[in-house]
């Protein structure tokens, strides 16, 4: 492999790309395919639900945008912690973030091969995770430009569509020729808004924010970002109003179609509902569609992990081989290792292809919420460091500390009613034991080294 002898990534990305980027990790499969067991955990209120997590989500959002236009570097989210909060959290952050997108790699790889299978019901779901599987790693190891300007065509092909759903779902909300199951009446006529209650409407909650994951992308990206001072704050801002105008705008048209209670499972929604409606040649576009969606976050997934990597490498919290970049600008060791990692997703469908997805999604929820709650902490800390200072920051945070406060309150009651449903508490369980696991790792790289050089 030819190297790039200074290890440094190259700045190809523009803001189209930062943008879509962003859009591409969070429009995936938590909206296509995890809509299904939200919608009947509670209803209607699915919608509130999702202006909540949006809500939530850019205020986080706006916290890592303060610190990542300060300083725009690979790995950001490991960066931070390691140099606001302490080389321990720096690790665990770090280590957190990048199991964390190997793992939504192997649960988009299983949605992929539950996608495939609307047109090839015999085809195994592993055949098309590996088809996909090798393609996007070999994209990937590619100049980082052609990363940008495929996740750009691969979002802008979903962007598309929905806004075509939407329009298409309102035509046929107008033109239902007195269909009595189509009409906005659906979103309070059967058990009501809330029809599941209160504690329904929080469980939904837990698996809503999964769907919001993929939005911290945008700080990963900086450092390979041209102008990230303009780009990135315009990204962050302009960022999650779109995703509430894509989440709100065609699930309300997807309820107002159909009934909530008859919403049928193991698919996208989305494609089922339109094909019960006799609009087979839509059903089958936006199953394309969706496929194209999972296909996106897959690729958005493998470039983080590879960033993340290769920022871990430069703190001294992975093998310096790590931080090797060739010639294009990539650090290709740490995309060929997060890869290959991603690839266990291909074997999981292969040995249990009907549980894949759901295994992987409860994973990643709580690794989620244990990265949105380092990013909360991280920006405190932040924050008081650069009061001490009187630096006045460029990209300020809304309501610091208030907010954090908030997010973090607001975390800590998720963990709370996953710890009290059944099928999410594993999910919960798992999160002390995956964090004192990276702790014992640090023990066992820093503390006994430490102790053989005191010994000496």
């Amino acid at each position: 492999m030819n190297e790039n002898h200074n290890n440094e990534l190259k700045h190809e990305l523009s803001n189209r790309h930062v943008q879509l980027i962003a859009l591409g990790g969070a429009i995936g499969t938590g909206l296509f395919l995890g809509l299904s067991e939200t919608i009947q955990l509670t209803g209607p209120a699915v919608l509130l639900g999702y202006a909540i997590a949006g809500l939530v989500s850019f205020l986080f959002m706006r916290q890592l945008g303060e610190m990542t236009v300060e300083e725009p570097v690979s790995g950001s989210l490991s960066h931070f912690a390691n140099k606001y909060w302490g080389k321990m959290a720096g690790f665990m952050t770090g280590w957190n973030y990048w199991v964390l997108y190997v793992l939504v790699g192997m649960a988009e790889l299983s949605a992929i091969g539950t996608f495939a299978q609307f047109w090839w019901p015999e085809l195994p779901t592993w055949v098309t995770a590996l088809f996909f599987f090798l393609v996007i790693n070999a994209i990937n190891l590619m100049n980082v430009r052609y990363f940008g300007e495929t996740e750009f065509v691969l979002s802008c092909i979903k962007i598309i569509a929905i806004l075509g759903m939407i329009i298409f779902g309102i035509y046929l909300l107008f033109n239902s020729h007195g269909d009595a199951q189509v009409g906005v009446a659906n979103l309070w006529t059967h058990g009501g808004f809330f029809a599941n209650g209160s504690y329904g409407f929080m469980q939904a909650l837990a698996v809503i924010m999964f769907s919001f994951g993929g939005l911290e992308m945008v700080g990963i990206a900086a450092a390979e970002t041209r102008n990230p001072t303009q780009t990135i704050p315009k990204a962050i801002n302009q960022i999650v109003y779109r995703i509430l105008i894509f989440y709100i705008g065609s699930i309300g048209i997807l309820l107002c179609l159909y009934p909530w209670d008859k919403i049928a499972t193991g698919g996208s929604p989305f494609v089922l509902i339109f094909q019960s409606l006799n609009s087979v040649g839509v059903a089958n576009v936006l199953n394309f569609v969706v496929l194209i969606a999972a296909v996106s976050v897959y690729n958005s997934g493998i470039y983080c992990t590879s960033r993340m990597l290769y920022g871990l490498a430069e703190q001294g919290n992975a093998s310096p081989v790590l931080k090797k970049v060739n010639a294009h600008g990539i650090p290709a060791y740490a995309a060929i290792a997060s890869g290959s990692l991603s690839g266990i997703g291909v074997l999981v469908n292969y040995l249990i292809p009907n549980q894949a997805f759901q295994f992987f999604m409860l994973l990643v929820t709580t690794a989620l919420i244990i990265n949105w709650i380092i990013i909360s902490i991280t920006h405190l800390k932040f924050h008081k460091a650069m009061q001490l200072k009187q630096y006045q920051t460029k990209f300020k945070s809304i309501l610091t500390p208030w907010s954090n406060y908030f997010n973090l309150g607001f975390f800590c009651l998720l963990l709370i009613i996953m710890l009290i449903t059944p099928n999410m508490r594993i999910a919960v369980l798992f999160g002390p034991v995956w964090l004192a696991i990276l702790a014992f790792v640090y023990y066992l790289k820093y503390y006994k080294k430490e102790s053989r050089v005191f010994d000496v």
